[in-house]
């Protein structure tokens, strides 16, 4: 036995499991993964110190909880000796500079969050480059859902100028990134800078070729060291290679639909099951809540496919900024923002204003879950929501009855 202080290490082979992740719920019931102890630390250190350049002198802080897995990323930050800083509590109490406020009386070099917090600080009017000492500030991580542009200029304009902003994906599933940061590499608007280092990342077209500044799908077409051991109750492996290799049989498909740029970037525009399909013409959800999200009379919005007269229509649910009616003049305002800025197949045919907008535990949007609902299909992540009560005001709507 260990004597005081000591610590008792054990060990074990490579692909012993370290823990079981369960996914978010977004697109479905969880997913029950079991994730190795080399494949984990092997990838996470990796990103940690060559995609994010952590040193042992750094301080690193993540706004999550510790039912997300930026938690598990976060905390293996102690693996290069890096400081860790964990906060508890509501990022807007008792008033939205609060994490800045941390980040100045801990010092911290790499602040992360997601880009709901970023954009929702840019609503506040808050203004952390101006009124908090930010000085050793060097990196800003975002994640959860893609940063819209708007995001990228606010943080360069209101938090700090010479900083690497650093939008990152990848997922719960692989406990870690496909695309994040490069601190060698300029930042272009809008883009993840790479992808990730021994990770064979292609964005595939509908006939599984790999294209480059065109829509596809994420693939990672070469295993990976932290793919998944396997699936938890899953003996003959039949969960596990339905969720990832039943699209294109021995690649990886993730389930998100992006465009791989000519400078090596990545953009997301969001899962592609919640993809959008008017006329055959695949469209992101991310181009539309870039639009409308940056207006002042909406607080959130999820948009989602309906099934329509043998096509599908965009449908828009708005969550209105206090004090705002969503009258004619409005509608005309959000459909001309949306033509003018994307193109008029990304124009909702409907637009409805809703009390809520339900939200997983890790604060992503579940449009599936909402597209269920409308169409009277079952919706079975329900413990996934952090407000499940909010599906219910998108039930028997009679402005989707014609």
């Amino acid at each position: 036995s260990s004597g005081p202080g000591e610590i008792d290490f054990v060990q074990v082979p490579a692909d012993h499991p370290l823990y079981i992740m369960y996914s978010s719920g977004t697109t479905g019931l969880p997913k029950c993964m079991v994730q190795g102890v080399a494949g984990i630390l092997v990838h996470q250190m990796k990103e940690l110190m060559l995609h994010t350049d952590l040193k042992r002198e750094d301080t690193i802080f993540y706004f999550t909880t510790c039912g997300w897995m930026m938690w598990n990323w976060l905390v293996c930050s102690l693996s290069v000796g890096a400081t860790v800083v964990l906060f508890d509590g509501s990022p807007f109490y008792p008033n939205p500079g609060v994490l800045w406020k941390l980040a100045e009386e801990e010092k911290i070099t790499v602040f992360g969050t997601s880009a709901r917090y970023i954009a929702a600080l840019e609503k506040e009017g808050v203004k952390p480059g101006r009124d908090y000492d930010l000085s050793v500030l060097r990196a800003v991580l975002s994640t959860g859902s893609p940063l819209a542009i708007e995001g990228f200029h606010y943080v360069y304009r209101e938090i700090k100028k010479d900083v690497q902003l650093s939008s990152i994906s990848g997922g719960t599933d692989l406990n870690g990134c496909f695309a994040l940061g490069n601190p060698l590499l300029p930042v272009y608007e809008g883009e993840l800078q790479c992808r990730g280092l021994g990770m064979k990342v292609e964005a595939y077209n509908a006939e599984g070729k790999p294209v480059i500044n065109e829509l596809g799908e994420l693939v990672c077409t070469a295993a990976f060291p932290s793919m998944p051991l396997y699936f938890w109750n899953d003996p003959d492996n039949e969960k596990y290679l339905n969720a990832y290799f039943k699209t294109f049989p021995g690649v990886w498909c993730h389930g998100d639909f992006i465009k791989i740029t000519e400078n090596g970037g990545v953009i997301i525009y969001g899962r592609s099951d919640a993809t959008l399909n008017p006329g055959g013409v695949r469209i992101g959800t991310a181009d539309i809540y870039r639009q409308v999200e940056t207006m002042p009379e909406i607080a959130d919005s999820i948009v989602v496919g309906q099934d329509w007269d043998n096509d599908v229509r965009i449908v828009l649910f708005v969550k209105l900024a206090p004090g705002v009616e969503l009258d004619e003049a409005l509608k005309a305002k959000i459909r001309k923002t949306i033509r003018e800025n994307t193109s008029p197949r990304h124009v909702p045919a409907k637009i409805i204003a809703v009390a809520d907008i339900p939200y997983t535990i890790n604060m992503k949007k579940v449009e599936l879950a909402v597209r269920n609902v409308i169409h009277g299909k079952p919706v079975l992540n329900k413990d996934a929501l952090a407000n499940p009560e909010a599906l219910d005001l998108y039930k028997d709507l009679p402005e989707l009855q014609y």
